[in-house]
């Protein structure tokens, strides 16, 4: 006998929710705030569309990882060629579409932002010819492809340009405990999808992005599933999309997070770019200085559980 008055109670309080009570009022739904992870790591690959990417047999592991944990599948690099991009995740400007650009840079970016909020950070960057390296290409390490090297606060100053780290070292970091707040890792050009693997003059597509997937597998996927680091987040993308793809200036490409905080098997339809990705690291890490686009950039909070 009380199933009506319970279906009016119903519908009275979802016409409630609808704003249909009278008073025209909305329900506004608070963002997810975000974790507070001991880690947030940046790896960044090469010159590859989603479409190329997203579903291709010749990167199981990636897919892997955009499949089980969280895929920004509406995401947009600023523009093309590569360098304009390396810097708009790290300063949030282009400041260069030059690839072989000899200047340096001044402004605010990355590392000033998290050394100003006592947050430290590595670049570890493969190939790199030593500890604090800031000169040109030695391939298959190519300059344009470690922001931090372009960076005055970084290159004038001998202790914080030994940041710049090989890759190898971050095995090391860890095993002693020292891992910074933030990692940037850069694979070298025969890893990161941009050449040939192993320096190969000519070689198919897929060969490049398997032996991009490959690294990651073998040198990403023990850093993601190792305990130490459960309270970590992360992302993974590429610099820009295939040159003829110039939407939103630098084509759509498929970016990646991972985590344990991060949402599992979420596929986000939201637009972003890379200042988006520079305004989320600096968010997560309680990072109040948001260089260049990131301080009007939206939060990528959707992410997270």
């Amino acid at each position: 006998m009380g199933k009506p008055s319970t279906l009016a109670a119903i519908l009275v309080f979802l016409l409630l929710l609808a704003g249909c009570g009278g008073n025209n009022q909305s329900v506004t739904v608070s963002p997810v705030p975000l974790p507070a992870p001991d880690h947030v790591f940046l790896i960044v690959l090469e010159n590859h569309s989603f479409s190329q990417v997203i579903g291709n047999a010749a990167m199981p592991y990636f897919n892997s990882l955009a499949a089980q944990h969280s895929l920004a599948a509406n995401y947009f690099a600023n523009t093309h060629p590569s360098i304009g991009n390396y810097f708009m995740l790290t300063t949030g400007q282009i400041v260069t579409n030059n690839d072989n650009f000899a200047g340096t840079f001044a402004g605010d970016n990355l590392a000033r932002a998290l050394a100003g909020a006592g947050k430290t950070w590595k670049s570890y960057v493969e190939s790199l010819p030593h500890i604090g390296y800031t000169g040109a290409n030695v391939h298959p390490y190519l300059k344009r492809h470690n922001p931090f090297s372009y960076f005055t606060d970084v290159i004038n100053t001998p202790s914080i340009a030994a940041n710049m780290v090989p890759f190898s070292q971050i095995f090391s970091d860890l095993s002693a405990g020292s891992l910074p707040s933030f990692a940037y890792i850069a694979p070298n050009a025969h890893n990161d999808a941009h050449d040939c693997p192993g320096g190969g003059a000519t070689c198919r597509d897929t060969d490049k992005l398997a032996a991009a997937d490959s690294w990651l597998q073998a040198n990403i996927d023990p850093l993601i599933t190792n305990p130490a680091l459960a309270n970590s987040v992360f992302i993974i993308t590429w610099d820009e999309s295939t040159d003829p793809d110039i939407a939103h200036g630098g084509g759509q490409i498929a970016t990646v997070l991972v985590g344990s905080h991060v949402r599992s098997g979420f596929r986000s339809t939201t637009f972003y770019q890379h200042q988006n990705t520079l305004r989320l690291i600096l968010d997560l890490l309680r990072v109040s200085d948001h260089p260049g686009g990131s301080a009007a950039a939206a939060g990528m909070n959707e992410f997270f559980q």
